[in-house]
């Protein structure tokens, strides 16, 4: 009796060993989700986005919106729902003192737009137009009668000013005052952080991200549809396009940065830095250009074999019809993701606490540790993004996985993305969690390794060893994330652990790669131009939209996140088939060492798929390419079986 529980121990041990971990990762992910949820609600309460996009006077009340007092400010805590522009009452005589203007700022409802000679001037434009130019608590009657008018009214000749739509402020037209006005503006402007200059960019060009987010998701899902009823002349058309847009985009960012950097104008530090963004761009998208292009010429013989591989795919979604639907929910659950994620991020840019001074006005100082706490929330970005695209991964290959080991493809098993889903939930969260964790550690280097490159921009040694290592960084990433795409496979077929799916993966590739690889990296080559396509037209959009707004914009940063976005928009839809096809040549590798074809141990695949990889790879029998030993994924000998 002891011999067999000591035997049924050791049966069970791998399996424990595997709730355990999965166990021990899951609950790391919610104590930095907690982490997470400390910083948002820090965020939410000590910060103030609306400061950012609205405007605020010098007493402490937001422009446009209703106000809560503050201690100490008389004039603080008033309903300016109807006065949305800020006014300073010096606007020819600003001076810049601690990244703050000196004059004296209000709220009004309109700006001035004709000069305003005398206090009777003020007077007549306040009863006209309902747009007080004095301090809140000069009534307008006593304009021409208050000795102390000259201190409470604007400094006269007030100037004719437009309201500028980027900080909601009043900027004075006259030649003399511009100048005094956008040289102090600049001085501003350039003495900020780059944090805080970013978040201006952003929520500037706000209506522009959100219009440029749905054009990516229309193009996704425009190509999900084609992918799903593939034909040659689609293949044809795409290459043209893909082909047409990374000339097209690399000659329009070459022909930006000429432009820029031969403007005048240029004087904000914003502009600058669009004139370095753009030249890093257009080599990028230059050399992108030349490498697509000769793989595409290198590959174009192999035409006839990608509509055959997608015709494929697409046989295998038409018997899982709602695995279409999948990458919608995950893009959904991005999605709110996001909007909570830029939602805190503009609070903590805005986080400080309100103090009145002595003059009876309201100033912000920013809180200490506010830079850490954007770091973890920037680790939060990358490692709950890559873990819903883990999910939806894990999903797409357990629903192929049941459809491909079922002997009856003409009755598939019901309701499998459910039971995918289910699976994932009850078991595999661990698993997810721990892939997407390894893709966020080595994604961290990358944007630290930045900081760095840079300050020693200068030193081309330096620069040439961190470009080494960022390249580095990134080969190492993409090999990371397709043995995590085969891992997530292999747990859903045997039901192992992270660690143990990814060597029995890495085994089974190694032994068929010759049979597999050049089938599957020219599918997934093929679907890489998809999501180059998305992100060409999209960025496209994005330069016209942005080069309309120049002044005072850093437009370039937020064009890169709407190129990151719009890649993993398109990413999220079209992995549905780089994961179906990746998921059914991994479950046909096992399905040929794992059985032989006889009576006993028939083959799982149908007819189609092996005569395909018969032609692709130009072999009349695919039995002498393929090991005679059953797989074992590990030194106890558990072999592998289908779910």
């Amino acid at each position: 009796d002891s011999g067999d529980s000591i035997s049924e121990l050791q049966e069970w041990r791998p399996v424990i060993y595997r709730k355990c971990t999965d166990t021990l990762w899951l609950l790391l992910f919610c104590l930095f989700w907690a982490g997470l949820m400390f910083v948002s609600g820090y965020a939410v309460v000590a910060g103030a986005a609306e400061r950012l996009v609205l405007g605020y006077d010098s007493f402490g009340n937001v422009c446009g919106q209703k106000n809560t007092p503050v201690e100490g400010a008389n004039l603080s805590g008033l309903d300016m729902t109807n006065k949305k522009y800020v006014f300073f009452l010096n606007s020819c005589g600003v001076e810049i003192q601690s990244l703050k203007i000196s004059s004296l700022s209000l709220c009004v409802s309109s700006c001035p737009q004709e000069q305003l000679n005398s206090l009777e001037d003020l007077q007549s434009f306040a009863r006209n137009n309902g747009s007080f130019l004095c301090v809140y608590d000069l009534n307008v009657s006593n304009y021409t009668l208050n000795p102390k008018a000259a201190q409470l009214c604007p400094t006269l000749p007030v100037p004719p000013s437009k309201s500028f739509p980027l900080f909601n402020r009043c900027v004075p037209q006259n030649p003399e005052c511009y100048s005094k006005y956008a040289s102090v503006l600049i001085s501003m402007v350039n003495e900020m952080d780059v944090f805080h200059r970013i978040l201006s960019g952003i929520l500037a060009g706000r209506d522009t991200v959100i219009g440029l987010s749905v054009l990516a998701l229309a193009f996704s899902l425009i190509l999900v549809l084609a992918f799903r009823f593939i034909q040659t002349l689609f293949i044809h058309t795409l290459i043209a396009l893909v082909v047409f847009g990374l000339l097209f985009i690399s000659g329009v960012l070459w022909w930006l940065h000429y432009d820029y950097r031969n403007d005048p104008s240029t004087e904000l530090e914003t502009e600058k830095e669009n004139v370095k963004f753009l030249l890093g761009y257009a080599i990028f998208s230059t050399i992108v250009t030349v490498v697509l292009l000769s793989l595409i010429f290198v590959l174009r013989k192999r035409l006839q074999f990608a509509v055959q591989l997608f015709r494929i795919v697409g046989k295998i979604i038409g018997r899982i019809p709602f695995l279409l639907f999948q990458p919608l929910w995950t893009f959904l659950i991005l999605i709110v993701f996001w909007v909570f994620w830029v939602a805190v991020l503009l609070s903590l840019g805005t986080a400080g606490t309100a103090r009145s001074t002595s003059g009876g006005q309201v100033e912000y100082r920013a809180l200490s540790g506010i830079c850490y706490m954007a770091w973890y929330h920037f680790v939060g970005l990358i490692w709950t993004s890559e873990f819903i695209l883990a999910c939806q991964q894990m999903v797409i290959a357990g629903a192929v996985v049941t459809c491909y080991f079922n002997r009856n493809k003409n009755n598939p098993p019901p309701h499998p993305v459910l039971s995918s889903i289910s699976v994932l939930f009850c078991y595999h969260l661990g698993t997810a969690v721990k892939g997407s964790f390894l893709i966020t550690v080595l994604r961290i280097p990358k944007i630290v390794l930045l900081y760095p490159y840079n300050i020693l921009n200068q030193k081309k040694n330096a620069k040439c060893l961190f470009s080494c290592c960022f390249c580095w960084v990134c080969c190492q990433e993409s090999c990371l994330r397709y043995f995590n795409q085969h891992a997530y496979t292999t747990t859903a077929i045997n039901g192992t652990n992270f660690c143990t799916s990814a060597k029995d993966a890495a085994c089974i590739l190694a032994r068929n790669s010759a049979k597999l690889a050049s089938i599957s990296c020219f599918g997934d080559f093929l679907l890489f131009l998809g999501k180059v396509f998305v992100v060409c037209f999209t960025i496209f959009g994005g330069l016209m939209a942005f080069n309309y707004h120049r002044e005072l914009q850093a437009w370039v940063v937020p064009l890169l996140l709407v190129g990151f976005f719009a890649y993993l928009m398109s990413h999220s839809f079209l992995s549905v088939f780089q994961v179906t096809a990746d998921a059914m040549f991994l479950c046909f590798a096992i399905d040929m060492e794992t059985n032989d074809g006889t009576a006993e141990k028939p083959y799982f695949v149908d007819q189609e798929l092996l005569t395909f990889v018969s032609q692709s790879n130009k072999l009349t029998e695919g039995q002498n390419y393929r090991s005679t030993r059953p797989f074992q994924d590990n030194e106890d000998g558990t072999e592998l079986q289908p779910m």
